[in-house]
């Protein structure tokens, strides 16, 4: 595995940080049953895109429901 510094100039004891953040996270996938689950992250989660609440049954409904061709 190779980690190249893109931007900015860490220090020697940042960089040691991040690796060791990597490291654990490397191990702990590693060392997870096969049969367990995987936890989804935000990106997959469809409730991210549902910002909008579909508009309410009421009197003027009917026009924001027209979608023209």
């Amino acid at each position: 595995m190779t980690i190249k510094v893109v931007r900015g100039n860490p220090t020697p004891e940042e960089l040691a940080a991040a690796l060791a953040v990597v490291r654990a996270r490397a191990a702990a996938a590693a060392t997870a049953p096969p049969g367990a689950p995987q936890q989804r992250d935000g990106w997959s989660d469809p409730s991210r895109i549902a910002t909008r609440r579909l508009p309410q049954p009421g009197p003027t409904t009917w026009a924001r429901s027209y979608w023209p061709s």
